[in-house]
Protein backbone atom coordinates (compact mmCIF):
# COMPACT_ATOMS: atom_id res chain seq x y z
CA UNK A 1 0.00 0.00 0.00
CA UNK A 2 2.78 2.39 0.83
CA UNK A 3 4.85 1.69 -2.52
CA UNK A 4 1.35 2.00 -4.60
CA UNK A 5 0.66 5.70 -2.48
CA UNK A 6 4.69 6.97 -2.96
CA UNK A 7 4.29 5.94 -6.94
CA UNK A 8 0.97 7.35 -7.02
CA UNK A 9 2.80 10.76 -6.10
CA UNK A 10 5.38 10.59 -8.24
CA UNK A 11 4.07 9.21 -11.53
CA UNK A 12 0.27 9.60 -10.96
CA UNK A 13 -2.21 7.40 -12.00
CA UNK A 14 -0.50 5.40 -14.72
CA UNK A 15 0.97 2.62 -13.03
CA UNK A 16 1.94 0.83 -16.30
CA UNK A 17 5.57 1.67 -15.67
CA UNK A 18 5.10 0.59 -11.63
CA UNK A 19 7.69 -2.41 -12.08
CA UNK A 20 10.30 0.01 -13.49
CA UNK A 21 10.27 1.96 -10.20
CA UNK A 22 9.99 -1.08 -7.88
CA UNK A 23 11.45 -4.69 -7.76
CA UNK A 24 9.99 -7.07 -4.83
CA UNK A 25 12.09 -10.26 -3.42
CA UNK A 26 9.94 -12.70 -1.84
CA UNK A 27 12.23 -14.16 0.46
CA UNK A 28 10.55 -17.57 0.75
CA UNK A 29 6.73 -18.27 0.81
CA UNK A 30 5.77 -16.59 3.52
CA UNK A 31 5.73 -12.98 1.62
CA UNK A 32 3.58 -14.47 -1.27
CA UNK A 33 0.35 -12.65 0.18
CA UNK A 34 1.59 -9.69 -1.47
CA UNK A 35 1.58 -10.79 -5.02
CA UNK A 36 -2.97 -10.86 -5.11
CA UNK A 37 -2.70 -7.53 -2.39
CA UNK A 38 -0.61 -5.69 -5.18
CA UNK A 39 -3.41 -7.24 -7.71
CA UNK A 40 -6.12 -5.76 -5.45
CA UNK A 41 -4.38 -2.00 -5.43
CA UNK A 42 -4.06 -2.31 -8.90
CA UNK A 43 -7.60 -3.53 -10.05
CA UNK A 44 -9.97 -1.54 -7.25
CA UNK A 45 -7.45 1.39 -6.51
CA UNK A 46 -5.92 2.37 -9.39
CA UNK A 47 -8.55 0.94 -11.74
CA UNK A 48 -6.57 -1.64 -14.25
CA UNK A 49 -7.91 -4.49 -15.82
CA UNK A 50 -7.10 -7.71 -13.83
CA UNK A 51 -4.62 -9.02 -16.90
CA UNK A 52 -2.73 -5.91 -16.84
CA UNK A 53 -2.32 -6.36 -13.30
CA UNK A 54 -1.16 -9.89 -13.67
CA UNK A 55 1.93 -8.53 -15.77
CA UNK A 56 2.51 -5.51 -13.71
CA UNK A 57 2.61 -8.10 -10.44
CA UNK A 58 4.68 -10.87 -12.88
CA UNK A 59 7.59 -8.13 -13.58
CA UNK A 60 7.38 -6.42 -10.17
CA UNK A 61 7.70 -9.46 -8.08
CA UNK A 62 10.65 -12.35 -7.80
CA UNK A 63 10.85 -15.41 -5.68
CA UNK A 64 13.96 -17.25 -2.99
CA UNK A 65 13.41 -20.58 -2.83
CA UNK A 66 14.97 -21.54 0.61
CA UNK A 67 14.51 -25.09 1.15
CA UNK A 68 12.80 -28.06 -0.07
CA UNK A 69 11.63 -29.04 3.29
CA UNK A 70 7.78 -29.52 2.63
CA UNK A 71 7.19 -27.89 5.48
CA UNK A 72 8.21 -24.68 4.51
CA UNK A 73 6.36 -24.66 1.48
CA UNK A 74 3.71 -22.85 2.96
CA UNK A 75 -0.06 -24.12 2.67
CA UNK A 76 -2.94 -22.61 4.29
CA UNK A 77 -6.39 -23.85 4.49
CA UNK A 78 -8.91 -21.36 1.97
CA UNK A 79 -11.37 -21.09 4.74
CA UNK A 80 -8.67 -19.78 6.94
CA UNK A 81 -7.28 -17.64 4.54
CA UNK A 82 -10.43 -16.11 2.93
CA UNK A 83 -11.83 -15.45 6.76
CA UNK A 84 -8.70 -13.26 7.81
CA UNK A 85 -8.46 -11.80 4.02
CA UNK A 86 -11.69 -11.47 2.80
CA UNK A 87 -11.02 -8.71 0.31
CA UNK A 88 -7.33 -10.70 -0.97
CA UNK A 89 -8.67 -13.96 -1.67
CA UNK A 90 -11.19 -13.24 -4.73
CA UNK A 91 -7.65 -12.55 -5.98
CA UNK A 92 -6.44 -16.17 -5.37
CA UNK A 93 -8.93 -17.29 -7.30
CA UNK A 94 -8.75 -15.09 -9.97
CA UNK A 95 -4.65 -16.31 -10.19
CA UNK A 96 -5.80 -20.07 -9.44
CA UNK A 97 -8.06 -19.77 -12.41
CA UNK A 98 -5.56 -18.03 -15.04
CA UNK A 99 -3.14 -20.53 -14.22
CA UNK A 100 -5.22 -23.26 -15.10
CA UNK A 101 -5.96 -21.80 -18.31
CA UNK A 102 -2.48 -21.30 -19.20
CA UNK A 103 -2.00 -24.93 -18.39
CA UNK A 104 -4.66 -25.48 -21.06
CA UNK A 105 -3.46 -23.53 -23.17
CA UNK A 106 0.31 -24.58 -22.84
CA UNK A 107 -1.31 -28.68 -22.98
CA UNK A 108 -0.77 -29.81 -19.78
CA UNK A 109 -3.33 -32.75 -19.69
CA UNK A 110 -6.12 -32.56 -17.16
CA UNK A 111 -4.87 -35.27 -14.57
CA UNK A 112 -2.00 -33.12 -13.98
CA UNK A 113 -3.23 -29.83 -13.46
CA UNK A 114 -3.62 -30.69 -9.60
CA UNK A 115 0.53 -30.74 -9.57
CA UNK A 116 -0.01 -26.95 -10.42
CA UNK A 117 -2.97 -25.55 -8.81
CA UNK A 118 -2.88 -22.80 -6.39
CA UNK A 119 -6.32 -23.96 -4.77
CA UNK A 120 -6.34 -27.73 -4.30
CA UNK A 121 -7.53 -29.84 -1.84
CA UNK A 122 -8.98 -27.18 0.32
CA UNK A 123 -5.64 -25.25 0.18
CA UNK A 124 -4.21 -22.49 -0.67
CA UNK A 125 -0.56 -23.11 -2.21
CA UNK A 126 2.19 -20.29 -1.69
CA UNK A 127 4.80 -21.79 -3.61
CA UNK A 128 3.01 -22.19 -6.19
CA UNK A 129 1.39 -19.01 -6.51
CA UNK A 130 5.23 -16.99 -5.85
CA UNK A 131 6.23 -19.74 -8.89
CA UNK A 132 3.13 -18.62 -11.62
CA UNK A 133 2.73 -15.04 -10.56
CA UNK A 134 6.62 -13.67 -10.68
CA UNK A 135 9.02 -13.86 -13.87
CA UNK A 136 11.97 -15.43 -11.44
CA UNK A 137 12.38 -18.51 -9.14
CA UNK A 138 16.12 -19.18 -8.00
CA UNK A 139 17.92 -21.26 -5.21
CA UNK A 140 20.46 -20.24 -2.68
CA UNK A 141 22.86 -22.68 -3.87
CA UNK A 142 23.83 -24.48 -6.75
CA UNK A 143 23.42 -27.74 -5.65
CA UNK A 144 19.82 -26.53 -4.44
CA UNK A 145 18.87 -24.70 -7.49
CA UNK A 146 20.02 -28.06 -9.51
CA UNK A 147 17.53 -30.42 -7.24
CA UNK A 148 14.63 -26.96 -7.57
CA UNK A 149 14.87 -27.86 -11.33
CA UNK A 150 15.65 -31.73 -11.47
CA UNK A 151 13.02 -32.46 -8.94
CA UNK A 152 10.97 -30.70 -6.10
CA UNK A 153 10.26 -27.98 -8.78
CA UNK A 154 10.59 -30.10 -11.85
CA UNK A 155 6.98 -29.68 -13.21
CA UNK A 156 7.49 -25.93 -13.24
CA UNK A 157 10.60 -25.75 -14.61
CA UNK A 158 9.42 -27.90 -17.42
CA UNK A 159 6.79 -25.48 -17.67
CA UNK A 160 8.45 -22.11 -17.19
CA UNK A 161 12.72 -23.12 -17.44
CA UNK A 162 13.71 -19.39 -18.45
CA UNK A 163 12.82 -18.41 -14.64
CA UNK A 164 15.08 -20.67 -12.93
CA UNK A 165 18.20 -19.29 -11.75
CA UNK A 166 20.49 -19.55 -8.95
CA UNK A 167 21.69 -16.98 -5.96
CA UNK A 168 24.48 -18.62 -4.19
CA UNK A 169 23.62 -16.89 -0.40
CA UNK A 170 26.08 -14.68 0.80
CA UNK A 171 27.09 -13.08 4.62
CA UNK A 172 28.77 -9.40 5.62
CA UNK A 173 32.31 -9.51 6.40
CA UNK A 174 31.50 -6.04 8.21
CA UNK A 175 29.53 -7.72 10.92
CA UNK A 176 30.95 -11.44 11.21
CA UNK A 177 34.51 -10.81 10.72
CA UNK A 178 35.06 -6.88 11.47
CA UNK A 179 32.99 -6.41 14.28
CA UNK A 180 32.91 -10.25 15.62
CA UNK A 181 36.17 -10.87 15.57
CA UNK A 182 38.07 -7.07 15.82
CA UNK A 183 41.50 -9.45 16.56
CA UNK A 184 41.54 -11.11 13.88
CA UNK A 185 40.35 -8.03 11.38
CA UNK A 186 43.48 -6.09 12.60
CA UNK A 187 45.43 -9.12 11.67
CA UNK A 188 44.54 -9.36 8.21
CA UNK A 189 44.53 -4.98 8.11
CA UNK A 190 48.15 -5.70 8.90
CA UNK A 191 48.67 -8.28 5.93
CA UNK A 192 46.84 -6.91 3.50
CA UNK A 193 45.37 -3.80 4.13
CA UNK A 194 41.55 -2.68 4.86
CA UNK A 195 40.32 -3.72 1.20
CA UNK A 196 38.28 -6.73 2.33
CA UNK A 197 35.82 -5.22 4.09
CA UNK A 198 34.17 -4.12 0.42
CA UNK A 199 35.40 -7.08 -1.41
CA UNK A 200 36.14 -9.55 0.36
CA UNK A 201 38.15 -11.34 -2.42
CA UNK A 202 41.03 -9.12 -1.87
CA UNK A 203 41.86 -11.65 1.38
CA UNK A 204 42.93 -13.85 -1.80
CA UNK A 205 46.09 -12.18 -1.25
CA UNK A 206 46.26 -13.73 2.23
CA UNK A 207 47.87 -16.88 0.67
CA UNK A 208 51.20 -16.43 1.12
CA UNK A 209 50.87 -15.92 4.84
CA UNK A 210 50.34 -19.57 5.06
CA UNK A 211 54.05 -20.27 4.75
CA UNK A 212 54.66 -17.24 7.17
CA UNK A 213 55.55 -19.29 10.85
CA UNK A 214 55.56 -15.96 12.43
CA UNK A 215 52.34 -14.97 11.12
CA UNK A 216 50.66 -18.38 12.12
CA UNK A 217 51.47 -18.05 15.14
CA UNK A 218 49.85 -14.55 15.61
CA UNK A 219 46.98 -16.01 13.91
CA UNK A 220 46.84 -19.17 16.57
CA UNK A 221 47.04 -16.26 19.46
CA UNK A 222 43.89 -14.56 17.87
CA UNK A 223 42.05 -17.82 17.58
CA UNK A 224 43.24 -19.01 21.41
CA UNK A 225 41.73 -15.54 22.60
CA UNK A 226 38.72 -15.75 20.93
CA UNK A 227 38.35 -18.93 22.89
CA UNK A 228 39.44 -17.66 25.89
CA UNK A 229 36.92 -14.58 25.37
CA UNK A 230 33.87 -17.26 24.91
CA UNK A 231 34.48 -19.36 27.54
CA UNK A 232 34.85 -16.10 30.08
CA UNK A 233 31.21 -15.37 28.43
CA UNK A 234 29.87 -18.86 28.96
CA UNK A 235 30.85 -18.86 32.51
CA UNK A 236 29.41 -15.50 33.49
CA UNK A 237 25.75 -16.00 31.90
CA UNK A 238 25.50 -19.64 32.11
CA UNK A 239 28.01 -20.40 35.48
CA UNK A 240 29.86 -23.41 33.09
CA UNK A 241 33.46 -23.22 32.96
CA UNK A 242 34.37 -24.29 29.09
CA UNK A 243 38.28 -25.80 28.44
CA UNK A 244 39.66 -23.15 26.60
CA UNK A 245 42.54 -25.17 25.77
CA UNK A 246 40.61 -28.52 24.07
CA UNK A 247 40.35 -28.24 20.43
CA UNK A 248 36.59 -26.47 19.49
CA UNK A 249 34.11 -28.20 17.52
CA UNK A 250 30.65 -26.35 17.06
CA UNK A 251 27.08 -27.33 15.72
CA UNK A 252 25.23 -24.29 16.08
CA UNK A 253 21.64 -24.04 13.35
CA UNK A 254 18.08 -24.80 13.67
CA UNK A 255 17.59 -27.65 15.06
CA UNK A 256 16.11 -30.11 12.69
CA UNK A 257 16.29 -33.58 12.10
CA UNK A 258 18.01 -33.18 8.11
CA UNK A 259 20.89 -31.45 10.28
CA UNK A 260 21.45 -34.54 12.23
CA UNK A 261 22.67 -32.82 15.58
CA UNK A 262 21.77 -36.21 16.60
CA UNK A 263 24.69 -37.85 14.51
CA UNK A 264 27.65 -35.95 16.26
CA UNK A 265 25.54 -37.19 19.91
CA UNK A 266 26.62 -40.57 18.63
CA UNK A 267 29.79 -39.52 17.57
CA UNK A 268 30.29 -38.38 21.27
CA UNK A 269 28.48 -41.80 22.89
CA UNK A 270 31.07 -43.31 20.49
CA UNK A 271 33.67 -41.44 21.93
CA UNK A 272 32.98 -41.56 25.66
CA UNK A 273 32.30 -45.58 25.14
CA UNK A 274 36.27 -45.47 23.59
CA UNK A 275 37.65 -43.91 26.43
CA UNK A 276 35.97 -46.15 28.90
CA UNK A 277 37.64 -49.20 27.00
CA UNK A 278 40.90 -47.81 27.28
CA UNK A 279 41.05 -44.36 29.39
CA UNK A 280 44.89 -44.45 28.84
CA UNK A 281 44.66 -44.41 25.33
CA UNK A 282 46.32 -41.14 23.33
CA UNK A 283 43.24 -38.39 23.06
CA UNK A 284 43.10 -34.79 21.93
CA UNK A 285 40.64 -33.33 24.50
CA UNK A 286 37.59 -31.72 22.91
CA UNK A 287 34.79 -29.57 23.65
CA UNK A 288 31.90 -29.97 21.83
CA UNK A 289 29.66 -27.69 22.10
CA UNK A 290 25.94 -27.11 20.70
CA UNK A 291 23.45 -24.17 20.08
CA UNK A 292 19.96 -24.41 18.21
CA UNK A 293 16.03 -23.56 18.98
CA UNK A 294 13.90 -25.82 17.83
CA UNK A 295 9.97 -24.91 15.99
CA UNK A 296 7.45 -24.75 18.74
CA UNK A 297 5.53 -27.85 17.33
CA UNK A 298 8.51 -30.13 16.52
CA UNK A 299 8.46 -32.79 19.25
CA UNK A 300 11.40 -34.40 17.86
CA UNK A 301 13.67 -31.67 17.60
CA UNK A 302 12.70 -30.75 21.13
CA UNK A 303 13.30 -34.30 21.72
CA UNK A 304 16.91 -34.05 20.09
CA UNK A 305 17.62 -31.08 22.54
CA UNK A 306 16.80 -33.00 25.71
CA UNK A 307 19.44 -35.78 24.37
CA UNK A 308 22.04 -33.22 24.17
CA UNK A 309 21.52 -31.52 27.61
CA UNK A 310 21.61 -35.38 29.03
CA UNK A 311 24.69 -36.30 27.15
CA UNK A 312 25.99 -33.41 28.16
CA UNK A 313 25.35 -33.83 31.65
CA UNK A 314 26.94 -37.23 31.58
CA UNK A 315 29.86 -36.46 29.68
CA UNK A 316 30.87 -33.74 32.25
CA UNK A 317 30.22 -35.94 35.12
CA UNK A 318 32.10 -39.38 34.04
CA UNK A 319 35.49 -38.87 35.12
CA UNK A 320 36.94 -41.15 32.58
CA UNK A 321 36.27 -38.17 30.32
CA UNK A 322 37.35 -35.78 32.69
CA UNK A 323 40.70 -33.57 30.84
CA UNK A 324 39.85 -35.15 27.81
CA UNK A 325 35.91 -34.50 26.49
CA UNK A 326 33.44 -31.63 27.35
CA UNK A 327 29.92 -31.19 25.79
CA UNK A 328 27.75 -28.18 25.75
CA UNK A 329 24.55 -27.29 25.09
CA UNK A 330 24.08 -23.33 25.05
CA UNK A 331 20.51 -22.11 25.52
CA UNK A 332 19.07 -19.60 23.76
CA UNK A 333 21.02 -19.12 20.65
CA UNK A 334 20.96 -15.96 18.97
CA UNK A 335 23.27 -13.43 17.05
CA UNK A 336 24.57 -11.64 20.14
CA UNK A 337 25.96 -15.18 20.86
CA UNK A 338 26.99 -16.09 17.21
CA UNK A 339 29.02 -13.11 17.32
CA UNK A 340 30.57 -14.97 20.04
CA UNK A 341 30.75 -18.37 18.74
CA UNK A 342 31.88 -17.80 15.35
CA UNK A 343 35.40 -16.16 15.71
CA UNK A 344 36.23 -18.73 18.73
CA UNK A 345 35.08 -22.06 17.06
CA UNK A 346 37.96 -24.59 15.43
CA UNK A 347 35.68 -27.13 13.71
CA UNK A 348 32.64 -26.68 12.18
CA UNK A 349 29.66 -29.24 11.69
CA UNK A 350 28.03 -28.98 8.57
CA UNK A 351 26.97 -32.69 8.37
CA UNK A 352 23.34 -32.38 7.22
CA UNK A 353 22.21 -35.23 5.11
CA UNK A 354 23.15 -34.45 1.19
CA UNK A 355 20.56 -33.06 -0.42
CA UNK A 356 18.36 -31.58 2.20
CA UNK A 357 20.47 -28.17 3.04
CA UNK A 358 19.33 -25.21 0.77
CA UNK A 359 22.61 -23.60 1.21
CA UNK A 360 23.78 -22.55 4.93
CA UNK A 361 25.18 -19.16 5.78
CA UNK A 362 26.86 -20.55 9.60
CA UNK A 363 29.37 -22.62 7.45
CA UNK A 364 30.17 -19.14 5.46
CA UNK A 365 30.86 -17.23 8.78
CA UNK A 366 32.43 -19.87 10.40
CA UNK A 367 34.94 -20.73 6.97
CA UNK A 368 35.74 -16.30 6.75
CA UNK A 369 36.94 -17.08 10.99
CA UNK A 370 38.89 -19.78 10.06
CA UNK A 371 37.56 -22.75 11.56
CA UNK A 372 37.74 -26.13 9.30
CA UNK A 373 34.34 -27.82 8.45
CA UNK A 374 33.53 -31.03 8.88
CA UNK A 375 30.80 -31.49 6.13
CA UNK A 376 28.94 -33.57 3.35
CA UNK A 377 28.38 -32.23 -0.16
CA UNK A 378 25.37 -30.72 0.27
CA UNK A 379 23.81 -26.81 -0.07
CA UNK A 380 27.15 -24.15 -0.35
CA UNK A 381 29.13 -26.64 1.22
CA UNK A 382 29.74 -28.02 -2.52
CA UNK A 383 31.16 -24.74 -3.47
CA UNK A 384 33.17 -24.47 -0.36
CA UNK A 385 34.66 -27.62 -1.75
CA UNK A 386 35.37 -26.27 -4.95
CA UNK A 387 37.57 -23.49 -3.42
CA UNK A 388 38.81 -25.27 -0.61
CA UNK A 389 39.86 -28.76 -1.86
CA UNK A 390 40.16 -31.88 -0.27
CA UNK A 391 42.92 -30.91 1.68
CA UNK A 392 41.27 -28.00 3.19
CA UNK A 393 37.96 -29.40 4.67
CA UNK A 394 37.22 -32.93 5.74
CA UNK A 395 34.42 -34.63 3.71
CA UNK A 396 32.61 -37.16 4.37
CA UNK A 397 29.26 -39.43 3.71
CA UNK A 398 26.93 -39.81 0.56
CA UNK A 399 26.37 -37.29 -1.93
CA UNK A 400 22.95 -36.34 -3.02
CA UNK A 401 22.56 -38.54 -5.76
CA UNK A 402 23.56 -41.25 -3.72
CA UNK A 403 21.47 -40.67 -1.18
CA UNK A 404 18.30 -40.48 -2.87
CA UNK A 405 19.33 -43.63 -4.57
CA UNK A 406 19.90 -45.17 -1.42
CA UNK A 407 16.55 -44.10 0.41
CA UNK A 408 14.74 -46.30 -1.87
CA UNK A 409 15.27 -50.18 -0.04
CA UNK A 410 17.31 -48.69 2.80
CA UNK A 411 17.53 -51.02 5.87
CA UNK A 412 18.82 -49.58 8.75
CA UNK A 413 18.50 -52.29 10.73
CA UNK A 414 21.01 -54.31 8.73
CA UNK A 415 23.34 -51.53 9.45
CA UNK A 416 23.20 -51.93 12.93
CA UNK A 417 23.24 -55.71 13.35
CA UNK A 418 26.51 -55.09 11.02
CA UNK A 419 28.58 -52.45 12.77
CA UNK A 420 29.24 -53.25 16.51
CA UNK A 421 30.27 -49.93 16.75
CA UNK A 422 27.19 -48.15 15.36
CA UNK A 423 25.17 -50.35 17.68
CA UNK A 424 26.90 -49.82 21.01
CA UNK A 425 26.42 -45.66 20.24
CA UNK A 426 22.91 -46.65 19.54
CA UNK A 427 21.90 -48.92 21.94
CA UNK A 428 23.33 -46.29 24.72
CA UNK A 429 20.78 -43.78 23.39
CA UNK A 430 18.02 -46.65 24.19
CA UNK A 431 19.78 -47.29 27.63
CA UNK A 432 19.72 -43.61 28.63
CA UNK A 433 22.04 -41.47 30.79
CA UNK A 434 22.89 -41.26 34.36
CA UNK A 435 20.16 -38.74 34.54
CA UNK A 436 17.44 -41.49 34.18
CA UNK A 437 16.42 -40.63 31.07
CA UNK A 438 15.98 -43.34 28.31
CA UNK A 439 15.98 -42.53 24.67
CA UNK A 440 14.11 -45.16 23.75
CA UNK A 441 11.71 -43.15 21.00
CA UNK A 442 14.76 -42.04 19.15
CA UNK A 443 15.92 -45.02 18.67
CA UNK A 444 12.78 -46.62 17.28
CA UNK A 445 12.21 -43.71 15.18
CA UNK A 446 15.93 -44.50 13.42
CA UNK A 447 15.49 -48.46 13.30
CA UNK A 448 12.39 -48.99 12.14
CA UNK A 449 10.59 -45.64 12.03
CA UNK A 450 7.78 -43.57 14.02
CA UNK A 451 5.07 -41.88 11.70
CA UNK A 452 7.87 -41.39 9.24
CA UNK A 453 10.36 -43.62 7.10
CA UNK A 454 13.08 -45.48 9.58
CA UNK A 455 16.23 -43.25 9.65
CA UNK A 456 14.93 -40.74 6.93
CA UNK A 457 17.50 -38.65 6.82
CA UNK A 458 20.67 -41.63 6.64
CA UNK A 459 22.20 -41.02 10.49
CA UNK A 460 23.37 -44.63 9.92
CA UNK A 461 24.85 -45.00 6.46
CA UNK A 462 27.14 -41.78 7.12
CA UNK A 463 27.81 -42.89 10.64
CA UNK A 464 30.84 -44.75 9.89
CA UNK A 465 32.80 -42.43 7.50
CA UNK A 466 31.45 -39.37 9.91
CA UNK A 467 33.70 -41.42 12.21
CA UNK A 468 36.75 -41.73 10.22
CA UNK A 469 36.46 -38.26 9.30
CA UNK A 470 35.68 -37.22 12.68
CA UNK A 471 39.13 -38.64 13.56
CA UNK A 472 40.92 -37.36 10.50
CA UNK A 473 39.97 -33.92 12.24
CA UNK A 474 42.13 -35.13 15.40
CA UNK A 475 45.35 -36.42 13.50
CA UNK A 476 45.31 -32.98 11.89
CA UNK A 477 44.92 -30.57 14.62
CA UNK A 478 48.06 -33.12 16.37
CA UNK A 479 49.96 -30.77 13.85
CA UNK A 480 49.10 -27.28 14.55
CA UNK A 481 51.54 -25.34 11.96
CA UNK A 482 49.40 -27.42 9.30
CA UNK A 483 46.33 -26.78 11.03
CA UNK A 484 46.74 -23.20 11.09
CA UNK A 485 47.89 -23.33 7.03
CA UNK A 486 44.66 -24.73 6.48
CA UNK A 487 42.67 -22.14 8.48
CA UNK A 488 44.22 -19.65 6.82
CA UNK A 489 43.35 -21.01 3.19
CA UNK A 490 39.81 -21.36 4.48
CA UNK A 491 39.96 -17.21 5.32
CA UNK A 492 41.75 -16.46 2.27
CA UNK A 493 39.04 -18.09 -0.30
CA UNK A 494 36.03 -17.27 1.51
CA UNK A 495 35.90 -14.26 -0.78
CA UNK A 496 32.61 -15.97 -2.98
CA UNK A 497 30.32 -16.01 0.18
CA UNK A 498 30.70 -11.80 0.41
CA UNK A 499 27.18 -10.65 0.87
CA UNK A 500 28.40 -8.08 -1.58
CA UNK A 501 28.74 -10.53 -4.73
CA UNK A 502 25.32 -12.45 -3.43
CA UNK A 503 23.23 -8.70 -3.93
CA UNK A 504 25.12 -7.67 -6.43
CA UNK A 505 24.19 -10.75 -8.44
CA UNK A 506 20.57 -10.24 -7.56
CA UNK A 507 20.76 -6.31 -8.50
CA UNK A 508 22.30 -7.18 -11.57
CA UNK A 509 20.06 -10.39 -13.24
CA UNK A 510 16.76 -10.03 -10.94
CA UNK A 511 15.65 -6.54 -9.82
CA UNK A 512 17.82 -5.10 -12.91
CA UNK A 513 18.85 -2.04 -10.94
CA UNK A 514 22.43 -0.13 -10.88
CA UNK A 515 24.84 -1.55 -7.72
CA UNK A 516 27.67 -0.39 -6.53
CA UNK A 517 29.45 -2.15 -3.76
Amino acid sequence: QDMVRAYRAAHGGDFTHFADAYAVQLNDTHPTVAIPELLRLLVEEAGMRFADAVQVAHDTFAYTNHTIMPEALEKWDQKLFRGVLPRVYPYVKKLDALLRRTLEQRGVPMGEVSRYAILEDGMVHMARMAIFATHSTNGVARLHTEILKDTALHEWYELYPERFNNKTNGVTQRRWLALANPELAALLHDAVGDGWLTDLSQLKRLEPCADDPAFLARFMDVKREKKRQLAAYVEKHEGVRLHADFLLDVQVKRLHEYKRQLLCAMRITQLQLMLHDDPDQPFQPRTFLFAAKAAPGYATAKRIIQLLCSLAADVNADPVCRGKLQVYFLPNYRVSAAEMLMPAAQVSEQISTAGKEASGTGNMKFMMNGALTIGTLDGANVEMHEVLGDENMFLFGLTAEEASHMSRGYDPYLLYTRDPVLRRALDQLKAGFRDGVSYEDLYQRLLFGVDCPADQYLLLADFASYCAASQRVTDTYRDREKWNRMSLHNIARSGIFSADRSVADYADTIWHVPYKK
